[in-house]
């Protein structure tokens, strides 16, 4: 088959694909949630998500054991792409994330796979994922030919995303001010994210993200200064478990309690205290790896809930993250991925 990808690119897949290389080991996720073993389909795979995130790791390794033996061809960041090992794997086909392909090395790998035989598809789950998250699932269920599975996730993503965007619409105001602030540290202040990825949630969920038109669209440094005078009404720590980049933990294998704990201390710095989010108690949390997978959905609902509580009482993240345990993955996601410190904390 002929299929286009994320970069735009018409590949040809000679047969189906029974030996994967993973550019990023969190697109194991999104075959996780249209395959009932996805690790049988790896002939290789990138380390970044079990450094990352070793407790999803360990999940996948606890249902499939064989994860365990899968040959490592870089950290994810694709300079380190060892050439020698992807030679020795005999892969028919290559999955790259849309950041990796965006560069020079990253084009690099894509010339050398291309030249070995290889074909590559690049997928997109975080540069624009309210447009490209359900194309990617049926993208890869037509590669894989798991085109009923793929087609039921893309809808229930879609299905969720209209109701979001259609209550807005019908009650636009009011737009609350919010900070999203990734991986927060008491000693220093603040990056935050753009209206890209997963700021894009932000505004489709009935906010006004604080860094539009001050920031790149993926996000940057903001300083105390610009945080204390844009005063917000609402404040979102993104993390990851056991504090690995931020005294913030939160994600796969973190209990409820210890994401509290860890964000009630983050917003004790002193650039925070003051402004009105946490004056108020909106003051919420959530795991930084939405932005790589196909599970954002499950973020859009959460930002709604904390952005505008007067439209979205009903809606509960948890049990859509519960949902999708049930109908699609191979591998249930366990743990804390979304927390307040208020009361609208969706439980």
């Amino acid at each position: 088959m002929t299929v286009k990808d994320a970069a735009g690119r018409e590949v040809t897949i000679s047969a189906p694909p029974k030996a994967i290389l993973l550019g990023s080991g969190f697109n194991l996720v999104a075959l996780s949630l249209i395959h009932p073993d996805p690790v049988s389909l790896l002939a290789g795979w990138s380390g970044d998500m079990k450094g990352a995130n070793p407790e999803i790791y360990e999940s996948f390794r606890q249902k499939f054991p064989a994860i365990s033996d899968v040959p490592l061809i870089d950290d994810g960041t694709i300079p380190g792409l060892s050439y020698e090992t992807v030679l020795t794997l005999k892969a028919d086909l290559a999955i790259l994330a849309n950041w990796q392909a965006d560069n020079e090395p990253g084009q690099r790998a894509i010339d050398y796979l291309t030249s070995t035989g290889v074909p590559v598809i690049v997928v997109d789950f975080n540069s624009d994922p309210l447009k490209t998250t359900p194309d990617m699932m049926r993208l890869l269920g037509r590669i894989l030919e798991r085109d009923e599975q793929a087609e039921a996730f893309a809808r229930f993503y879609e299905d969720k995303l209209a109701l979001i965007r259609s209550r807005v619409a019908a009650k636009p105001e009011p737009r609350p001010s919010v900070l999203m602030d990734a991986f927060p540290k008491p000693d220093q202040c603040c990056w935050a994210y753009g209206v890209g990825g997963l700021g894009e949630f932000l505004t489709i969920a009935g906010g006004r993200n604080i860094a539009e038109g001050a920031l790149p669209r993926p996000g940057g440094t903001v300083s105390a200064e610009a945080v204390i005078a844009a005063n917000p009404d609402v404040y979102i720590a993104t993390s990851s478990p056991g504090g690995t980049y931020s005294s913030f933990s939160i994600g796969p294998g973190v209990a409820r309690d210890e994401a509290e704990q860890t964000l009630a201390a983050a917003v004790k710095a002193p650039v925070l205290t003051g402004i009105a989010a946490v004056e108020s108690g909106r003051v919420h949390g959530i795991w930084n790896f939405f932005n790589a997978i196909p599970l954002n959905i499950v973020a859009a609902e959460a930002f709604a809930h904390w952005l505008r509580p007067d439209i979205f009482a009903d809606l509960d993240p948890e049990k859509s993250l519960a949902e999708i345990n049930e109908r699609f993955a191979a591998v249930p996601f366990e743990g804390t991925y979304t927390v307040s410190l208020g009361a609208d904390t969706p439980r």
